[in-house]
């Protein structure tokens, strides 16, 4: 029989396949496709960043960390030392801002969403327990919005730009505003 296949394998102008062959022809071919899907892989997440880079919140995601100052309502200013955690999935973002000095301390949690320059969604101050909405622009890693509860309205921008974060809240509460910078 072995005779047989390679008179025939002779005849056809084609060596006869061994099981060796043909297996090592599957773990070539196994390796080809694994190396497009890494390839493909390493497109896509090359691509991603540029895309996120087009977003309201480009550039925030992670953790943050730096100081400034609030100014109180009777005029006086502190400093601040904050940590800021980023949260971005898409076109929504979970941000999280503790802020403290030796007197003062903020704890502000948002959950927000971006659609076509728009800006919306939910906060919560913690430690005054007060909470509300979110409205405004957003384009590039740049914010411009109101922060709004019951008694309570705040405008907020926030400019993100490589690693350096820039943070001015002006309220009209407790405290008058903060200017906060941050970095990476």
């Amino acid at each position: 029989m072995g005779l047989q296949l390679v008179s025939h394998a002779a005849v056809d102008g084609k060596r006869p396949v061994s099981r060796t062959s043909q297996t090592s022809e599957v773990f070539a071919h196994a390796r080809r496709l694994a190396f497009a899907a890494v390839a493909f892989f390493m497109a896509v997440s090359a691509a991603s960043p540029s895309h996120a880079q087009a977003s309201a919140f480009a550039g925030m995601a992670g953790t943050w960390s730096g100081g400034g100052t609030v100014t109180l309502d009777d005029g006086s200013n502190e400093r601040i030392r904050c940590r800021a955690t980023y949260r971005v999935i898409g076109a929504s973002m979970e941000m999280v801002l503790t802020c403290a000095s030796d007197a003062y301390k903020i704890n502000l949690a948002a959950d927000v969403v971006a659609a076509g320059g728009q800006v919306t969604g939910k906060w919560t101050e913690s430690s005054r327990n007060i909470g509300g909405s979110i409205q405004g622009r957003g384009a590039a890693g740049s914010l411009q919005v109101v922060a709004e509860a019951a008694g309570f309205a705040a405008n907020i921008a926030l400019r993100t730009a490589g690693n350096k974060q820039q943070i001015t809240l002006r309220a009209d509460s407790q405290f008058r505003a903060a200017n906060i910078s941050l970095s990476k």
